[in-house]
């Protein structure tokens, strides 16, 4: 009878790109069988993850060619790539999911993604490797160097184009506005800023236009897709964060009816507002989501039209940012916020941010 292991796997890059090293740990009916890690010299946090799942699968196969293996990693961009759910455009990042797939019989792998603090175990082997062969010169060092290299390359990077959407009713009075059933639409003057963004748009060009279906960001698009000529893909991934039972109330109306869950949000970004979503989830919601378009569309120019909360966190992730940095920013309606992705590694850069006011 074939025998059946768990994988969880994980990799991490101090500097992304930087030193890189791997965990992974096999486990047999709930008996931890091999404790893998290593470091990888300078990598991103995809190759380190990548890594650690073929050094896994390599080592089961090792010892049972015919056994069953359930694969957990919270890493969204593996789980869906080698589920098959979404393309590996990239050369290189190709060649390591081919790999993995060769390590043992794709029939007998199933991939499920699960959340970062499930898979501490893979990730404490991963730091373990780290600190055991950390280069000698300072990391920051090496971040800072590869990135000026990459700025004076010759690659082209996928160019993310945020808009965030028009005013609407509840704009003007800050009110939470998330993905409850208010949804609302924009009004004249989201409108005419909607029009006006999209002119800026298409003297920019992209290739790919990206909307979250919600009504507000959808008529952005809408306007977006009229001046570029683009059809517009609409993808949930892009939603507001939830806000729960704050959804339309102001911060006021917030602090007087719910005080103590106002003041625990206020306090840390892994609050979840009202029993919504937390910046901390939404964090990690935005990064499968950038990695998923630096996947599919390697050197182009992508326009996503989405929302405050998410552009906040999609700029946090770009500048490797503290948890709680998105309580420090804040993007305008209308507005184009642009990040630098490079496919060969996923090395990024905050290019502008909130830029409006040069277009009014």
């Amino acid at each position: 009878m074939a025998r059946s292991f768990k994988l969880t796997a994980d990799g991490g890059s101090r500097g992304n790109p930087g030193p890189a090293g791997y965990g992974a740990v096999v486990t047999e009916n709930g008996k931890i069988v091999a404790e893998l890690f290593d470091v990888i010299g300078v990598a991103t946090n995809n190759v380190a993850e990548y890594s650690g799942l073929l050094a896994g699968l390599t080592h089961i196969h090792g010892l049972d060619p015919t056994a069953t293996v359930e694969v957990a990693m919270d890493s969204k961009l593996v789980v869906e790539q080698m589920s098959g759910r979404w393309q590996v455009k990239h050369a290189d990042m190709r060649e390591l999911a081919k790999k993995c797939r060769d390590a043992h019989p794709g029939a007998l792998v199933t991939y499920k993604w699960i959340p970062r603090d499930e898979n501490s175990h893979a990730d404490r082997l991963a730091n373990k490797a780290l600190d055991g062969g950390q280069a000698n010169e300072p990391m920051v060092q090496v971040q800072e160097n590869y990135l000026t290299d990459r700025l004076r390359s010759n690659e082209e990077p996928t160019m993310i184009y945020f808009v965030r959407h028009g005013e609407t009713i509840l704009t003007p009075l800050r009110k939470f506005s998330g993905t409850g059933p208010l949804n609302p639409e924009l009004t004249e003057e989201g409108l005419s800023q909607a029009a006006t963004v999209a002119k800026e748009i298409a003297k920019i060009a992209p290739e790919i236009l990206i909307a979250s279906p919600l009504q507000r960001t959808r008529q952005t698009a809408e306007a977006i897709a009229k001046a570029t000529g683009l059809p517009i893909i609409f993808d949930e991934i892009w939603y507001e964060l939830s806000f729960g039972s704050w959804d339309g109330l102001t911060n006021d109306e917030v602090r007087e009816k719910f005080p103590e869950d106002y003041q625990a949000w206020l306090n840390s970004s892994a609050h979840k507002p009202g029993g919504g979503e937390s910046y901390d989830q939404a964090r990690i919601r935005v990064e499968a989501a950038m990695e998923k378009l630096l996947a599919e569309y390697p050197g182009q120019k992508v326009c996503v039209v989405t929302h405050n909360g998410v552009i906040k966190s999609a700029v946090s992730v770009a500048l490797h940012a503290p948890l709680d940095a998105v309580f420090h920013m804040d993007a305008t309606p209308c507005s184009i916020t642009s990040i630098s992705m490079w496919p060969s590694d996923g090395l990024r850069a905050l290019r502008s941010f909130s830029e409006r006011g040069h277009f009014r």
